[in-house]
C-alpha cells in the first residue's frame, strides 16, 4: 500500500489541531502527576532501553556480581573494585493506531475507539516525559500517516492533538486497514518498543510477524466493551454492523445467538493470544475503565512479575 497523506494534515505553522476543550490539558496534568508519583519506575521496567552502558568503577561490596570486578583497578589499588553499569535509556517508542470501523462500538457511551485514542495519547505523553523518542503511525481504511516527534512538550502535544482530532472512518466505506509493516521495519530501529492499538479481529498473522516480534518489543493494546464479554439478557434490538455494512437484529433470548457470541468471543481471545503469546505483551482496557488507571495497573503488573521471577 503506498504512503497516503490523510486529512487533517498538520498545520504548516505548527499550530495544535482543534480537539475537545480541556481534553489535552487534562491529559497532560494527569500524566505529569502520574509520572511524578507512580508511573516512571514501572514504565522503565516494562519498556526497557537498548542495553547497559558503563557508568563508573566503585568498591566491590558483599552481594555484588564477581563477574563485574575490574581486575586492573583492583590490582592497582589493592582492594576489589567493580564496574557499575546503568541502563541505556535511548529508547524509541512507536505507536501503531489501527483505526478500524470495528472500534466504533460502545454499549455504555464510550466506544472502543474513544478508549484507545485516550490510551494512545497517554502512552505518547508518558514516553515523552521519560525522554524516550516517540513516533506515531496512524492507519485507517483510507490510508495512513506517520509522524516522528522531536523531543519536547510542544511537538508531542501537536501530534497527540492531531490523532485526537482525526475523524472516525466512515461506516459506509471499506472496513479493512492495511498496516504497512514493511514501512514499520524501515522507520523503527531494532529493539524499539512497538505498541499496536486496534480491534484484533480474527485473521491471519501479519507477514513476518514472528520475526518482527524478535526485532522489537511488541505490545498489543485492545479495548473491550462489556458486551464483548457478555450480551445483555433477554433483549431484542437492531444494531448496525460496520464490518458488513448492514443492520442486523440481535436476539439475546436466543440460545443460538448466545452460543454464536461465545464462539466469537473465544475466537477473538484466541487470536489476540496467538498474536501476543506472552501475557506481559497483552494489554486490555475496558470501556468503562479509566484509561490512565488501566495503564498504571498494567505497568505495575508486568514490572512486579519481572521482579518476582
Amino acid at each position: 500500500m503506498p504512503f497516503t497523506a490523510m486529512q487533517p494534515t498538520p498545520p504548516a505553522d505548527g499550530r495544535v489541531p482543534a480537539v475537545p476543550p480541556g481534553l489535552l490539558s487534562r491529559l497532560e496534568w494527569r500524566v505529569r502527576h502520574a509520572v511524578a508519583n507512580t508511573v516512571s519506575g514501572d514504565y522503565r521496567s516494562v519498556f526497557r532501553g537498548r542495553g547497559m552502558e558503563f557508568d563508573q568503577v566503585v568498591k566491590f561490596e558483599w552481594g555484588d556480581d564477581p563477574r563485574d570486578i575490574d581486575w586492573n583497578v583492583t590490582a592497582r589499588l589493592g582492594e576489589p573494585y567493580r564496574k557499575r553499569f546503568v541502563e541505556e535509556r535511548d529508547l524509541s517508542v512507536l505507536l501503531v493506531f489501527e483505526d478500524s470501523p470495528a472500534l466504533q462500538f460502545g454499549s455504555e457511551g464510550r466506544t472502543r475507539r474513544d478508549t484507545l485514542l485516550q490510551v494512545a495519547a497517554l502512552l505518547m505523553m508518558i514516553g515523552t516525559a521519560n525522554k524516550d523518542r516517540v513516533s506515531l503511525l496512524y492507519v485507517s481504511p483510507a490510508g495512513h500517516w506517520f509522524e516522528r516527534t522531536p523531543p519536547g512538550r510542544r511537538d508531542i502535544v501537536r501530534v497527540v492533538a492531531r490523532l485526537l482530532a482525526q475523524p472516525a472512518p466512515s461506516l459506509d466505506g471499506a472496513s479493512g486497514c492495511a498496516i504497512p509493516w514493511d514501512f514499520v521495519r524501515k522507520v523503527a530501529a531494532q529493539r524499539s518498543v512497538m505498541s499496536w492499538l486496534g480491534p484484533f479481529l480474527p485473521t491471519d498473522l501479519p507477514p513476518g510477524w514472528r520475526d518482527l516480534q524478535q526485532r522489537y518489543q511488541v505490545v498489543g493494546v485492545r479495548a473491550d466493551d462489556p458486551w464483548d464479554q457478555e450480551l445483555p439478557a433477554d433483549t431484542r434490538f437492531a444494531a448496525y454492523d460496520p464490518l458488513s455494512g448492514r443492520v442486523t437484529t440481535i436476539d439475546t433470548t436466543s440460545v443460538a445467538e448466545r452460543a454464536a457470541h461465545r464462539r466469537w468471543r473465544g475466537e477473538r481471545e484466541g487470536h489476540f493470544t496467538h498474536l501476543f503469546p506472552r501475557l506481559s505483551d497483552r494489554m486490555k482496557v475496558a470501556n468503562e475503565e479509566d484509561p490512565l488507571n488501566a495503564l498504571v495497573a498494567y505497568f505495575h503488573r508486568v514490572a512486579s512479575a519481572r521482579v518476582t521471577r
